[in-house]
């Protein structure tokens, strides 16, 4: 099997997943009642919402500019901001062809030749960066939620917090020794990325009238974000979904609003990654920062 066909049937495949998903879960609820949830949006609180998304994206972008400046990739942020834009296009709109994350490593290692493995190692630690502040975000809020659910479970969240930290800083020591000076630094900006993201759903709540059970709603999202993370679908269509609907039967939650908030978040998300679009009939050039 070759590899442009291999590739093919990998996205036929995430195409055939999405789309199973996306069924099975308007066989569990009424379309009719997501779109009337989805009438009812405010229009400020959604450009609120998406103002926060954006802000979350260009704080990724330079989270990811420190790993390349770390390994001897001096990428200007202006540059590295239009390669991350162009990532999320291919990664949602051109499933079929290069990901986002091969085409930025690619580039990358064309302009700096920092070595292909220590560029892989960037990409691959940006995600990890990111994952583990969903997760350490989704112990906290589990501690502050007064759901049955957590009951008795209070002690574990909180263990799991600092725990969490110290076994990703020992497998950086011991597995990216490259990047392990920009560690905290990296952290503070997957932080400031995750809560501009908790902040862009708060306002994603607030359009739709959302006012109870917030903290539940906040934490079934930072889940679905880790498992939207899992290449199984298209850009994580139909994976997030799934989590926000068994979320909301778990947590007594309304799962037409549940959907209603993944569908909102993930339109925002499209009517971003769609910005990507200019670099890719004209592809930035990457700069050296001065």
């Amino acid at each position: 099997m070759t590899e442009k066909l291999r590739k093919k049937l990998i996205t036929a495949l995430k195409l055939v997943v999405s789309a199973a998903l996306i069924y099975f879960i308007f066989t569990k609820i009424d379309l009719k009642d997501v779109l009337e949830t989805l009438k009812k949006s405010n229009p400020l609180f959604l450009f609120l919402a998406l103002v926060f998304f954006v802000l979350s994206k260009a704080i990724a972008a330079f989270r990811l500019n420190e790993y390349f400046h770390q390994i001897g990739a001096k990428v200007s942020h202006r540059s590295n901001l239009k390669l991350y834009l162009l990532g999320m296009f291919y990664n949602l709109f051109l499933p079929g062809g290069i990901g986002g994350d091969a085409y930025k490593g690619y580039v990358v290692q064309k302009a700096f030749q920092p070595g292909t493995k220590k560029v892989v190692s960037s990409l691959l630690l940006d995600r990890l960066s990111g994952m583990l502040l969903l997760f350490i975000y989704a112990c906290f809020l589990g501690t502050l939620s007064k759901n049955p659910f957590f009951n008795g479970f209070d002690w574990l969240l909180i263990l799991l917090i600092p725990l969490s930290l110290v076994v990703f800083w020992f497998m950086n020591k011991l597995f990216f020794t490259t990047t392990l000076p920009v560690f905290w630094k990296s952290f503070g900006y997957s932080a400031l990325v995750q809560l501009a993201q908790l902040v862009c759903v708060i306002f994603i709540l607030k359009a739709l009238s959302i006012s109870t059970e917030s903290i539940e709603y906040l934490f079934v999202f930072l889940v679905s974000s880790i498992v939207s993370v899992i290449p199984l679908t298209i850009g994580g269509i139909g994976s997030r979904e799934v989590t926000f609907l068994y979320g909301a039967e778990w947590l007594g939650l309304d799962a037409s609003t549940s959907i209603g908030i993944s569908f909102t978040f993930f339109l925002i998300t499209a009517l971003t990654s769609l910005v990507g679009i200019v670099y890719h009939f004209k592809k930035p050039e990457l700069e050296s920062a001065a």
